[in-house]
């Protein structure tokens, strides 16, 4: 069965010289501001979708790659060393007032003059920029993650992993030191409980992708309702961070984002509890399996999606393979097991395990000296 995607919008940004606006001291120095400048200038045509460069001609400049993901990986690969770099100097930066940092959300629900002409937010701090990009990285590796699905299980696992360390990384270590500098407005994607949540998103995505390998291995029906309940579990946590933000903190969070979260984790529920039901009728307890399954219908009824026509045939297919199996252990109960059915506050939940864990992330600091005219 075809899982559930979702592609994060990219934020766009606005072109930075960083040679114009930071007074190298020395030829080293502004060699260094210029290499800042022909990186970045890759990242903003990858987000903006402005580059006029030709398929083969990208290729050739990101080492064969053929994936435009890929291309982008590479691009931040080179960018993100030198920018960091960069921080690390910051304190030594004189101040100057058209050094402007500007990045639109794309997490944010827009009108479509919205979407076409973004409202972007100006910071004179570089690691403003830092975060933004560390941002973009994030959603790429998962991306990556997502193309990878179908043809390399563990690498794509891999990539979910890493992806989630990104975003733990902004939500606990790079965000907490950057907000108080920031204006009021807060970019949902500078956020720590938006980066936590997609941190969880992405261990929760990781560990759909083990257990749907897991089932086509045909692992044990216990095990995989605990797999799939432990992703239900991980979204549930991911949707309480988003919705236990302050009032005033990015009210406008896209609902196509919100509902893909939600959906997910009722899917997942639905599957939970269907392997559930399995496993309680290889131990004759078809009673438990019957209120089991007519708890999990009565709850996916109201949570089915109302928007995404792909996540909607998926969770009506799931819904109908659990309605299928249904009537078939209730066929049987009422001609050979005449068993009770145990009220729904008898019933258990299975209990959920999480087995995919971030891998840490920790940016490359490369230590070149740079020097800047006080």
């Amino acid at each position: 069965m075809t899982m559930m995607q979702y592609l994060i919008p990219e934020p766009k940004t606005k072109e930075i010289v960083f040679e114009k606006t930071l007074r190298a001291d020395g030829a080293v120095t502004l060699a260094e501001v210029k290499e800042l400048t022909c990186k970045r200038k890759a990242i903003e045509e990858s987000v903006n979708r402005t580059s006029k460069v030709t398929d083969a001609i990208a290729r050739e400049m990101n080492r064969g790659l053929t994936s435009a993901c890929e291309q982008d990986l590479h691009k931040l690969g080179e960018y993100i060393p030198l920018l960091y770099n960069l921080v690390h100097y910051a304190d030594k930066i004189k101040r100057v007032s058209d050094f402007k940092i500007r990045w639109s959300s794309g997490l944010i629900s827009q009108t479509l003059i919205q979407r076409t002409c973004p409202k972007f937010h100006q910071v004179d701090n570089i690691t403003f920029e830092f975060a933004m990009v560390l941002f973009v990285y994030a959603i790429k590796l998962r991306e990556k993650a997502m193309e990878l699905v179908s043809t390399d299980v563990k690498k794509s696992v891999t990539q979910y992993r890493e992806a989630s360390g990104v975003f733990h990384y902004l939500s606990h270590e790079l965000l907490p030191s950057l907000n108080p500098s920031l204006p009021p407005w807060k970019l949902p994607e500078l956020t720590p409980p938006l980066c936590s949540s997609l941190s969880l998103l992405c261990l929760a995505e990781g560990q759909a992708v083990t257990t749907k390998n897991a089932e086509e291995s045909g692992k044990s029906a216990s095990l995989l309702s605990k797999l799939h309940y432990g992703i239900s579990q991980l979204l549930t946590e991911a949707y309480h961070l988003l919705s236990s933000r302050p009032s005033g903190e990015c009210k406008d969070l896209s609902t196509r984002f919100l509902e893909y979260i939600t959906t997910m984790g009722a899917l997942h529920e639905l599957k939970s509890q269907k392997h559930l039901a399995v496993w309680l009728e290889s131990q004759e307890n078809i009673g438990d399996a019957i209120g089991v399954l007519r708890r999990a219908l009565a709850v996916a009824k109201k949570r089915t999606p109302s928007k995404d026509d792909t996540w909607i045939e998926i969770f009506k297919k799931e819904t109908e393979e659990v309605t299928e199996k249904l009537g078939w252990y209730e066929r049987l109960n009422d001609a050979a097991m005449l068993q009770k059915i145990p009220a729904e506050r008898e019933l258990t939940f299975p209990k959920g395990e999480k087995i995919v864990n971030l891998i840490s992330y920790t940016p490359t600091l490369l230590l070149r000296e740079l020097r800047f005219k006080s």
